[in-house]
C-alpha cells in the first residue's frame, strides 16, 4: 500500500493546500462540530480555535493497493485448530475501544476518533459563513475602506500641476554640474594662460590666437548644456491611505432585578459573545456599551454587568432611556452603525411595557440598524414580550426570540441573523 502526501511548502506553513481540502471535503462534519462547541465556551475562549473531532468512519482517504497477483499457498506456524474450508467466527467486541456508549465510558477521546485543530479564524468564518447583519442596505458604504490622499516624496513623473520648482532646480544645478565641471576648470587654465600671456611684454599673437579659440570652444560646450532638462523634472507624489470608516457600537441592555438569577445571566452573556465576534467580521471599530436597569439604569463595566449583585424591581424602560441619552451625546447615527440587544426574563412592571415601545419605535429604532431581543425564561410571556411582539410585526430591522436553555443561544443567533434570500437576491 502506497499513500501519497503533498509536503510542498505553501507559503510560511506547511501542507497548506492539503489542509484547505481537507477543510472543503469534511465541512458538514467540522461546522457541526463547530456548531456544538459554541455552548461550551466562555468569554475567556474566544480569542482561540477549536479541537474538531471527527469520527473514523467518516474518514476515507484514498489509498493505491499494489496487487500481489497470482494465486499463492502460506503455511501460517502454530495453527493447530483451523483446516482449509473452517469458518471463523467473529471476535467479541472489545470495549473501552471505540467512541460508542456500551459499557465504557462515554467521555474522552476514543480510539476511533480523530482530533483536528482549527485556528480562530477558520472557527469563527465556519460558525458565521452563512449569517448576514441585517439592514445594511442603506449603508453599504460604511463597511467600506475609505482612503485619504497624503504626501508620499517625489517622482520623475507625474502632470505639471505637481511639478516641484525647487526640487526640480536643484536638480537642474547638479546636473549642470556633473557635465561641465571639467570643461570649467580646463576653461579657468586657458583663462589664466590668457591673461598671462597679455600681460607679457612680449608679442604672442598666434599663442593668444589659439587660446581664445580653445576658450571659444568651451564657452559654446558649456552653452550647449540645457538650463533645465526632463530628467531634472520631480514631481509631488501622492498616495493614498486607507483610513477604516466603519464604525458600530454595539448597546448591551439587562435585566438584573431579583427576577434574573446567574444562570439567567450567563446565557445571555453567551448570546452577547456571539453578537460581539459577528460584529468583529464586518466593522474595524466597535464601542460596547453595557447597560444594566432594574427600576433604575446605569451604565457600567463588563464585571460589573455580569457579576453585580444589586437587584430591585423592574422598569425596563430606564435601560432605553439612558441608551437613547447616550446615543444622542457620544454616537450619532450619522457616523456610528448603532446595534443593541436587549436580554430580559419578561418582567416588566406593566403600565412599563407600552412605554418601552415608544421609545423603541420613536426614539430608537429610525436610529439604529438593528435590534435584538432575548427573554430568557421557561414561563409564559408577559406584557413586555406581547408590545415588542406588536414592533417587530411592523419593524423590518426589529427581532426578537425566545431563549429556554444553554441550548437555544446559537440556534436563536442564527434565526435572528440568518441571510435573507430576498435581500441577496
Amino acid at each position: 500500500m502506497a499513500n501519497f502526501i503533498d509536503r510542498r511548502l505553501n507559503s510560511k506553513n506547511k501542507s497548506t493546500v492539503n489542509r484547505q481540502r481537507f477543510i472543503r471535503r469534511y465541512k458538514s462534519q467540522i461546522k457541526k462540530s463547530v456548531e456544538q462547541a459554541i455552548n461550551k465556551r466562555g468569554v475567556t475562549d474566544v480569542d482561540r480555535g477549536e479541537n474538531i473531532t471527527i469520527t473514523k468512519k467518516d474518514l476515507s482517504e484514498p489509498v493505491f493497493h499494489q496487487d500481489k497477483g497470482g494465486v499463492k499457498d502460506r503455511v501460517h506456524p502454530g495453527n493447530d485448530q483451523f483446516v482449509t474450508g473452517d469458518q471463523i467466527k467473529r471476535p467479541p467486541q472489545q470495549q473501552g475501544q471505540g467512541s460508542g456508549q456500551g459499557d465504557a465510558s462515554n467521555s474522552g477521546e476514543g480510539d476511533d476518533d480523530f482530533i483536528f485543530s482549527i485556528s480562530k479564524d477558520e472557527y469563527l468564518n465556519l460558525l458565521f459563513e452563512d449569517l448576514e447583519l441585517p439592514n445594511l442596505e442603506k449603508n453599504q458604504l460604511d463597511k467600506l475602506i475609505d482612503y485619504k490622499t497624503v504626501r508620499s516624496g517625489y517622482c520623475a513623473e507625474g502632470v505639471a500641476s505637481n511639478i516641484d520648482i525647487v526640487k526640480s532646480l536643484q536638480g537642474s544645478i547638479a546636473r549642470r554640474i556633473a557635465m561641465t565641471s571639467n570643461k570649467r576648470k580646463e576653461l579657468k587654465i586657458l583663462e589664466s594662460e590668457l591673461t598671462a600671456l597679455i600681460d607679457d611684454k612680449h608679442e604672442h599673437i598666434q599663442e593668444i590666437k589659439n587660446i581664445k579659440d580653445k576658450i571659444k570652444i568651451l564657452e559654446n560646450k558649456i552653452a550647449k548644456v540645457p538650463f533645465i532638462d526632463t530628467f531634472d523634472l520631480r514631481f509631488r507624489n501622492f498616495a493614498k491611505q486607507a483610513v477604516p470608516t466603519s464604525k458600530a457600537v454595539m448597546f448591551c441592555l439587562m435585566d438584573v432585578s431579583g427576577s434574573m438569577d446567574q444562570a439567567t445571566k450567563d446565557i445571555a452573556k453567551r448570546f452577547y459573545i456571539l453578537l460581539y465576534l459577528f460584529l468583529t467580521r464586518t466593522y474595524k471599530t466597535i464601542d460596547v456599551v453595557y447597560i444594566r436597569h432594574h427600576t433604575q439604569a446605569k451604565e457600567v463595566d463588563e464585571q460589573e454587568f455580569f457579576y453585580s449583585q444589586e437587584t430591585g424591581g423592574t422598569i425596563a424602560s430606564s435601560a432605553l432611556e439612558l441608551m437613547v441619552k447616550i446615543m444622542e451625546e457620544r454616537y450619532k447615527e450619522s457616523e456610528w452603525n448603532i446595534y443593541a440587544a436587549q436580554a430580559s426574563d419578561g418582567d416588566n412592571w406593566a403600565d412599563d411595557s407600552p412605554r418601552c415601545k415608544k421609545l423603541l419605535t420613536e426614539r430608537i429604532l429610525p436610529k439604529a440598524r438593528y435590534f435584538s431581543y432575548i427573554e430568557i425564561t421557561q414561563r409564559p410571556h408577559q406584557t413586555l414580550w406581547q408590545q415588542y411582539k406588536k414592533v417587530s410585526l411592523s419593524t423590518e430591522h426589529f427581532a426578537m426570540q425566545h431563549i429556554e436553555t444553554v441550548e437555544d443561544i446559537y440556534p436563536v443567533f442564527r434565526e435572528l441573523f440568518k441571510k435573507n434570500s430576498k435581500r441577496a437576491a
